[in-house]
């Protein structure tokens, strides 16, 4: 999961995952792993949602507590916030999660 989360090929460790944001490769370059293989589906869309609504709402609510901003101020920071948080931590969770289901042999046997 570890390599998958920095973006490597969980089998080898040095290849790429991804060739743009979020698709995966078809084969890893260096040891020829069939990474597209693994399919995540909505999980790392799930987890992220989980991830960026546990951090947003101590950051939230200790925001409105301390420094008192305008409504819409909190807002538009709240708003710009979530979406760096999403796009940061969808990669990273997808790639874990491919690593993950490396980690089990858990390939997509086909429609």
């Amino acid at each position: 999961m570890g390599r998958g989360l920095l973006g490597r090929c969980p089998n080898c460790g040095r290849g790429k995952v991804f060739t743009g944001y979020l698709t995966v490769r078809d084969r890893c370059g260096d040891c020829d792993e069939p990474l597209s293989a693994y399919k995540t589906a909505d999980l790392p869309a799930v987890f992220t949602i989980l991830l960026v609504g546990v951090l947003l709402v101590p950051i939230l609510w200790v925001g409105f507590a301390v420094f008192r901003p305008e409504p819409l101020v909190l807002f538009g920071y709240i708003s710009v916030l979530t979406v760096l948080l999403t796009l940061v931590l969808l990669r990273l969770v997808k790639g874990a999660n491919v690593g993950y289901l490396w980690a089990i042999d858990e390939r997509d046997p086909g429609a």
